[in-house]
């Protein structure tokens, strides 16, 4: 028999109070209800409703970890015929737009750049592809070599793996121009002259031994292509942006449809070629310059630190700052191991959770764990992170941290990086299949890394009291 999703989500009503919520709107795994009194509702009343794998208060926001999935199904039965909650009813942008102003930025970055990471990921597996493909060892097996493939075949694979980061800067700029309420067209326009075949590629000024310079104007400003240049293309894009929608309101009608692209386009051009363009470079290289050296300071230490921290900016939604960052190391060096070094993460805390599964004797513990650990395994954090890790003390949180840094300190002296982002868990492997090296020593370490922090988590980190058998 099916689950009665609507009945899940009266119960879960009944309990918060239908008079205590202010708002109500869901995200991917999350019902989140801004509530008049916290106080009011009994988090162990929610948690042993049925398909609840816990709750936690955040930002002004009583959030129910539900799942992907079943969120929708107990939001959709909720809403089916209660003209009172219908009313109460918001979107997720208006319940983002309170709180911090900090995490709100770094969530206006992440909504920039999450449209543009499925070309990203595909990049980086036809990237991996094309290693395989061209290794020696896998053409000798065949009785071939790498001389011997014909120059079409070597055209289409770049064209499969270098358009995207050659044409990078005009998917950033379509990207803000489309998030902050300007044109999509015009952002891409702007963001295609700053990398025009016209202008000296960014890459080939940068290899001292291509004889190629940048266009020197006004004898001091330096005009190159920007290429891979994820700074310039967002700022120029959030700019351009702003600027369409001023010259909108300015703009008479008649002309509006000509002059306003006329006049964005040229004033972001020449903006970002002269101005933004060679200020962000030395910010942006500064960014790469900080994070590598981080990443490999002796010891694995780098790799310790951000290990431990990832899930810490997981908790508190600082994460998406992480894109950004791992954008701008792909477009300027081909790789991106930052991701590698967060990645343990998963692996350690979908082991916390099927820990938890196998030992505890609650029934509805157990269903949790299994749940949220398959969740993990797929990619998605909350419900292992909220609904056991945090939940259950800090033994599974500490074990789940200590795991992540070490895996990050492994992988960090192992110098394992990833060629793309945006695969989790149990398909990140994919990342790394351009270097044999790579992915058997990366799957290696996550297999170590889950089983270490399962076996603790299962020996030292879970409660007494879960170890009643509840299916009486």
């Amino acid at each position: 028999m099916g689950k009665d999703y609507k009945q899940i989500g009266q119960d879960i009503i009944r309990v918060v109070g239908e008079d205590n919520i202010i708002s109500m709107t869901h995200c991917a795994t999350r019902l989140r209800l801004e509530v008049k009194n916290r106080e009011l509702i009994d988090d162990s009343l929610i948690e042993k409703i049925d398909e609840v794998k816990g709750v936690f208060y955040n930002a002004g926001q009583y959030q129910i970890i539900l799942g992907t999935g079943i969120v929708n199904k107990v939001y959709d039965g909720l809403m089916e015929d209660d003209p009172e909650l219908k009313n109460k009813e918001t979107s997720l942008e208006d319940m983002k737009k309170d709180g911090n102003p900090i995490k709100r930025a770094i969530r206006v970055l992440s909504d920039i750049f999450v449209p543009i990471i499925p070309g990203i990921v595909a990049t980086g597996l036809f990237l991996g592809l094309k290693g395989v493909v061209l290794n020696e060892s896998v053409l000798g097996f065949f009785g071939t070599s790498p001389e011997a493939i014909p120059e079409y075949i070597m055209t289409l694979m770049s064209v499969l793996t270098d358009t995207v980061f050659a044409f990078l800067p005009a998917l950033i700029c379509w990207s803000a121009f489309k998030k902050f309420g300007g044109t999509p067209i015009i952002g891409f326009v702007i963001g295609l002259m700053l990398v025009s075949p016209m202008l000296p590629n960014a890459y080939a000024v940068a290899d001292i031994n291509s004889g190629v310079h940048p266009i020197i104007a006004f004898g001091f400003i330096p005009i190159v292509g920007y290429q891979g240049s994820v700074l310039t293309a967002l700022v120029v894009g959030i700019f351009g942006a702003k600027l369409e929608k001023i010259s909108r309101k300015h703009m008479p009608n008649a002309l509006d449809l000509m002059f306003t692209p006329f006049v964005v386009i040229f004033v972001m051009l020449l903006v970002g070629l002269l101005v933004l363009g060679p200020l962000l470079h030395f910010v942006e290289s500064g960014l790469v310059v900080a994070v590598t050296w981080l990443i490999h300071v002796p010891f694995g230490i780098g790799g310790l630190i951000i290990g431990f921290m990832y899930p810490l900016a997981v908790m508190t939604g600082m994460h998406h700052l992480f894109i950004v960052i791992e954008t701008t190391l792909l477009a300027s060096t081909g790789f991106n191991p930052l991701i590698t070094l967060c990645a343990m993460y998963g692996f350690a805390n979908a082991a916390v959770s099927f820990a938890f599964s196998k030992k505890a004797k609650d029934k509805n513990v157990k269903v949790i764990g299994t749940s949220a650990g398959v969740t993990q395994l797929l990619g998605v954090s909350e419900p292992a992170l909220f609904g056991i890790t945090i939940r259950y003390g800090m033994k599974p949180l500490g074990i789940m941290l200590g795991c992540s840094a070490l895996g990050g300190a492994i992988l960090s002296i192992l110098g394992i990086q990833a060629n793309s982002y945006g695969l989790a868990v149990i398909l990140s492997p994919l990342m790394y299949i351009y270097e044999p090296y790579q992915l058997i020593t990366y799957v290696i370490v996550g297999i170590c890394i889950f089983i270490l922090s399962f076996v603790l988590t299962y020996l030292f980190a879970v409660p007494k009291e879960l170890m009643v058998d509840t299916e009486e």
